[in-house]
């Protein structure tokens, strides 16, 4: 039972990001808007992950000195490894530092998706967001937590045989969670909750927030789809925060 509740709670968080994506029917405007701070953010990411794709081999070979001496067949096979972990963790940095860049940079553009999603459910609807200073604040901590991700996926993808698979299972899952978390923040913070709070609260909605989150990293993996998905995430999000608060 408690399996079949998980994945009714992760089925449950993806159909809400589905539900935020119905927006641009309705505000294709307002969605149009929240484009703009993705773009300025996807352009800077794409340059530097562009960049440590052509310079990565350059970069693990002055990493792992020691390899040197290796026989040159075991030599290239653990450094093609290391290659193909340090861009599959850098992947999933530079997905939550898109997600944190893009909502402190575009605070005020989003500010207007989340409070239009509020205004449509009525009832307790926050007179202010919680300003860029906030934001971006929360975008730090969320790169923070990018890294240590990252870090995770790299030594993770280490291990012999499953390591790379298993990593990349555990980054999506981690920065699934994260992106989540601070999709959602907006919301919660307007209304007071601070971070401990809103982890309180979420508790009861783990499965959902990981589906959730997890649905917006996949439409990361899709070229343009973090851009296009933004907006409809914030939404999403929204949609979320007030199920949370309504139980």
């Amino acid at each position: 039972m408690a399996a079949v509740g998980a994945v009714a709670g992760l089925g449950h968080g993806i159909s809400l990001l589905v539900r935020g994506q119905s927006l641009w029917r309705r505000r294709p405007g307002l969605m149009l808007l929240g484009l703009v701070p993705a773009v300025v953010v996807a352009a800077l990411m794409l340059t530097l992950l562009v960049l440590l794709a052509v310079y990565v081999d350059d970069l693990v070979a002055w990493a792992t000195p020691f390899a040197g001496g290796w026989a040159s067949g075991v030599r290239e096979a653990f450094r093609v490894l290391v290659d193909v972990v340090l861009v599959v963790g850098a992947g999933f940095l530079f997905v939550i530092a898109f997600t944190g860049l893009t909502m402190a940079l575009g605070d005020s553009f989003y500010e207007r998706i989340w409070m239009a999603v509020e205004r449509e459910l009525g009832g307790d609807v926050p007179e202010r967001g919680v300003g860029w200073v906030r934001g971006a604040a929360d975008g730090v901590v969320l790169v923070g937590i990018g890294m240590v991700a990252s870090a995770a996926v790299f030594v993770v993808g280490l291990l012999p045989v499953v390591g790379t698979i298993a990593g990349m299972v555990l980054g999506v899952a981690v920065s699934g969670h994260a992106l989540a978390s601070e999709l959602v923040s907006r919301p919660l913070e307007a209304r007071g909750y601070d971070r401990r709070a809103r982890a309180a609260l979420l508790r009861r909605h783990r499965g959902s927030l990981l589906g959730f989150g997890i649905g917006v990293q996949l439409c990361f993996l899709v070229p343009l789809g973090g851009i296009l998905v933004m907006p409809g995430a914030v939404a999403g999000a929204t949609y979320l925060a007030r199920e949370a608060l309504e139980v």
